[in-house]
């Protein structure tokens, strides 16, 4: 018997194996960057090989979306969501007393990652309504005003056959060159210092550069890259986009300012020009930040989200700006690169760019429960559970939609005017099918379909009372 006793004790008296170490997480977050200006995402001509090149290390989102705005700030509704889990509408709630209910309770992102033992550092655009000093552990570049400093003649221009009174290349003109450096360029001495730390914790870092976002500044060799000529105007092109009253986009709205109305080929073709050497510049310098990260000996145990707080028009349907609902101002790029994350896969069920909060969170070992609105992303890229099967939008009380299936509602309430599109055969969103058969006959379940997210996700607006006729049910009963 003594030998049998022996075997069964042996294993407890061995050495216990050493646990695994915990991920570290790079949040890269842009600012106002469309999903299509990703090379490797999208078919514009544009210089993104470092993005691409961690599209192909990783997992692609294709279809990932910021639910969008309570007010013009779009950034502020999309970085609340992101820091405190909440859809929308609750978290334009949870604004007013962030740093009460949150922060004091660690209840934001940042604090849920330290409760695991991480060391936290944030460099670059805040725009929270909460104290960062107090979510984060360490604290790099912090820009109070969220971003640079507008310049009066940046606005309304260019106008053909007169000089272009702004100079996207001239450090004197303040903006991102505020302080001597290009801000963007300031991130890769964030991260370096961060990484360069003696610290055996794993870390989590939110680098939120401004970039791409308006002043649309880059060095001149970047702008070269885009002469005129290789710019090319939307399809989708309008001078003036016809309901842009009743969504709130009319002259007077910031971004909408940018360029003269009504809208010109040479005005859309510099904004875009300028818009794609920023994005270039981006990639650079985020080239330099994933260079330094292989080399370091932490790198083969990172993961790497890069996302940016919402799209951007920059010309499309006639309009600048985030602050409406077509694709390319509400879907983002979204990459993940990581340990165990499937390499040059793409994704296309729908996300939300705040998905990365609780994915981030599981990756650190936290428990994700129901005061979280968002999803864990792991089970996408691991073949395993159910994805949602749609994504909804709003802004303020003056748009609302819906995408599911390929399918896409959008709906004007002051206006009462719907727009519907077939993505599929329509990825540029030209050809409304809203007063058309087919159009009516998809509008009807994806009207139902967003009221009832609507009410999961605490949008207080009622619809039905500005479409009566989406509201109705096959039995010709009202919803709602």
């Amino acid at each position: 018997m003594k030998p049998k006793v022996l075997l069964v004790l042996l294993p407890l008296l061995m050495p216990a194996t050493a646990a695994e170490p915990k991920p570290n997480i790079l949040f890269l977050f842009a600012d106002d960057m469309t999903w299509k200006a990703v090379r490797a995402l999208g078919k514009e001509d544009i210089d993104t090989p470092n993005l691409d090149r961690l599209a192909a290390r990783g997992t692609a989102f294709t279809n990932a979306y910021n639910p969008g705005g309570w007010h013009g700030a779009i950034c502020v509704a999309s970085r609340t969501m992101l820091m405190t889990g909440k859809q929308l509408w609750k978290a334009r709630d949870a604004e007013k007393r962030l740093n009460q209910d949150f922060v004091a309770k660690e209840r934001l992102w940042p604090q849920r990652m330290a409760a695991q033992g991480y060391r936290t550092c944030f460099a670059g655009k805040w725009h929270v309504q909460a104290d960062h000093k107090k979510v984060f552990s360490q604290i790099r570049s912090y820009h109070p005003g969220g971003m640079p400093k507008d310049a009066k003649h940046a606005y309304f221009r260019p106008v053909e056959g007169q000089p272009d009174p702004w100079d996207a290349a001239d450090p004197k003109e303040g903006g991102f060159w505020d302080g001597g450096k290009h801000w963007s360029e300031r991130m890769v001495d964030d991260f370096n210092g961060f990484i360069a730390d003696a610290d055996p914790r794993p870390w989590f870092m939110y680098l939120a550069f401004n970039a791409p976002h308006d002043p649309r500044q880059a060095p001149q060799e970047f702008l070269d890259r885009y002469p005129l000529s290789r710019v090319k105007v939307p399809e989708n092109f309008l001078a003036l986009y016809p309901h842009r009253e009743a969504m709130g986009a009319a002259k007077g709205l910031r971004d909408e300012n940018l360029a003269p109305f009504p809208r010109t080929t040479f005005a859309v073709q510099t904004h875009r020009r300028e818009y794609y050497a920023i994005i270039s510049h981006l990639d650079a310098q985020i080239g330099k930040i994933l260079d330094a990260l292989e080399k370091h000996e932490d790198g083969a145990n990172t993961y790497i989200f890069f996302t940016a707080d919402h799209g951007l028009s920059c010309g499309e349907h006639g309009l600048l700006g985030k602050q409406n609902l077509y694709d390319a101002s509400v879907r983002v790029p979204f990459l993940v690169a990581g340990p165990g994350v499937p390499a040059g896969k793409k994704i296309d069920a729908p996300v939300y760019l705040q998905d990365a909060m609780p994915t981030a969170l599981k990756l650190a070992g936290a428990e994700v429960g129901d005061d979280i609105d968002f999803q864990d992303l792991r089970p996408h890229w691991e073949g395993k559970g159910k994805p949602r099967d749609a994504a909804i939008g709003a802004y303020m009380d003056l748009q609302r939609m819906i995408e599911k299936d390929g399918k896409k509602l959008i709906l004007y309430p002051k206006a009462k005017v719907a727009r519907v599109f077939d993505l599929r055969a329509d990825p540029a969103e030209m050809h409304d099918l809203a007063v058309t058969p087919a159009g009516k006959a998809l509008a009807v379940p994806l009207f139902q379909r967003l009221l009832e997210i609507q009410k999961e996700s605490g949008d207080p607006f009622d619809l039905t009372g500005a479409f009566p006729d989406l509201a109705a049910t096959e039995d010709g009963e009202k919803t709602r």
